[in-house]
């Protein structure tokens, strides 16, 4: 269904005929559908869906269009949207929308809806107990295989999941794990402590949400728990969620690479003047620090006068180096992000990337002399400086790009920071240094 067919319903009066269409859509794709809508339709088609979708519908919309919803609906309207919602969801949204709105919709909320959101609202932002969900299944290891499927067939309905559930001691520390397939498979009469998995990974409260990314990621799962310093299981964090955060943070470092304020706003939701506030610091820096680019070249106008040829190499040999230095920084800090490096592995980047800037800097420096002689037609011995300080170029290049974003994560800087367009330009100033070194003294001329 379109945003056009919505409106046309909305504009004939055809109500049943809409909710009834609407009843039949998969939540993900009613959101996409409303998103788009002005605002009038979608509050008026919101309120049209059926009671035991709109929580769903609800929790698929982006930030924005969930808090200009909330605050037009009634309080008995947005009470029962918050009460259906998961407590992860509900609290996100929470964090976003003003305090005395908060106030009001928590006023009006069930105490045990009200008790999960204040729960994980404490928790630091970004960290895995903000993220986590308070809605799982818990056992006890006395439990028959029997006993427990009819636990989970009462409380399961309300769960975020029910395919992992968790087995818990008389303190509510976690102890192990069994799995829903497990239960089917198993003896009615089996005990839960016989067919639990008793060493289950887990993540503390305070975790790193990126770090609880890696972890999923690296065993492959669908779920995991999340304990406090006492080893109490406090609630757990699933892959969809995992998969937001994945998202968020590359979106974070694509924009730090581009030297880029991160947002979490959409860009069509951004006006030209806030995009304006995520850019111009940047560009003023990068501005300023360009111009010692500029006073090494005026450094050099006596190499300059002597061989005027040399200037039109210049954006070659800066270009390549830049080039050479983002593609090794780009490798390096995805390499960081995803725990395959440390810095305690420094020098073996470094003796790899220097082995592969001396065989590209030697292919391009080959190529490009044979260029320089028979379709330039230039002299050789310019060729000749052109070429090495290619070499060079490109060998402090890759160390660079893969020693800076090191040093910055070492000192708990993200090291997407480092990359172009600041690596780039602490890069043109070295390539034209080091050009103009060779110059000198291949050339014989004075600086």
């Amino acid at each position: 269904m379109t945003g056009e067919e919505i409106m046309s319903f909305i504009e004939d009066k055809r109500y049943n005929e809409l909710r009834g269409t609407l009843a039949e859509l998969n939540e993900a794709d009613i959101a996409a559908v409303l998103e788009d809508l002005p605002k009038e339709i979608q509050l008026k088609t919101f309120r049209l869906l059926p009671k035991d979708m709109a929580a769903d519908v609800f929790a698929f919309l982006p930030t924005d269009v969930e808090q200009d919803i909330i605050t037009s609906l009634t309080d008995t309207e947005a009470t029962a949207i918050i009460d259906n919602l998961m407590a992860d969801d509900a609290a996100d949204l929470m964090e976003e929308m003003p305090a005395s709105v908060v106030k009001k919709l928590l006023s009006h909320a069930s105490p045990d809806t009200r008790r999960d959101i204040n729960h994980l609202l404490k928790f630091p932002e970004d960290s895995a107990g903000s993220i986590m969900t308070v809605e799982f299944v818990d056992l006890r290891e006395n439990l028959s295989v029997a006993e427990a499927i009819d636990r989970i067939r009462k409380t399961g309905i309300d769960r975020e999941t029910i395919n992992n559930c968790y087995v818990l001691d008389s303190a509510r520390r976690l102890i192990g794990m069994v799995a829903l397939r497990t239960l089917i498979l198993s003896r009615a009469d089996a005990l839960i402590r016989d067919i639990m998995e008793e060493n289950v990974i887990s993540v503390d409260t305070l975790m790193d949400q990126e770090e609880v990314a890696h972890m999923i990621s690296k065993y492959d799962f669908s779920t995991i728990p999340v304990v406090d310093s006492e080893k109490r299981l406090v609630g757990i964090i699933t892959v969809d969620d995992i998969i937001d955060i994945i998202q968020e943070e590359a979106t974070e470092d694509i924009q730090k690479m581009a030297a880029i304020l991160p947002s979490d706003d959409p860009y069509d939701k951004m006006s030209p003047f806030e995009l304006w506030k995520k850019r111009i610091g940047w560009l003023l820096l990068l501005m300023v620090s360009a111009t010692f680019t500029g006073r090494i070249i005026t450094s050099y106008e006596s190499a300059m006068g002597a061989y005027i040829i040399l200037a039109a190499f210049i954006p070659q040999l800066m270009d390549t180096g830049g080039n050479c230095g983002s593609q090794t920084s780009t490798t390096v800090i995805r390499a960081l992000s995803l725990n395959e490096i440390s810095f305690k592995d420094i020098l073996k980047v470094v003796w790899k990337e220097f082995r592969t800037a001396i065989i590209c800097g030697g292919t391009l420096a080959v190529a490009n002399f044979v260029k320089l002689l028979i379709i330039d037609r230039a002299d050789p011995t310019v060729a000749l400086v052109v070429c090495l300080t290619m070499i060079c170029a490109v060998v402090c290049a890759n160390l660079a790009g893969c020693m800076l974003p090191m040093i910055a994560k070492r000192f708990g800087f993200d090291p997407a920071v480092m990359a172009s367009p600041m690596l780039t330009t602490i890069i043109d100033a070295v390539t034209l240094s080091i050009y103009f070194q060779v110059a000198v003294h291949v050339l014989n001329i004075g600086a």
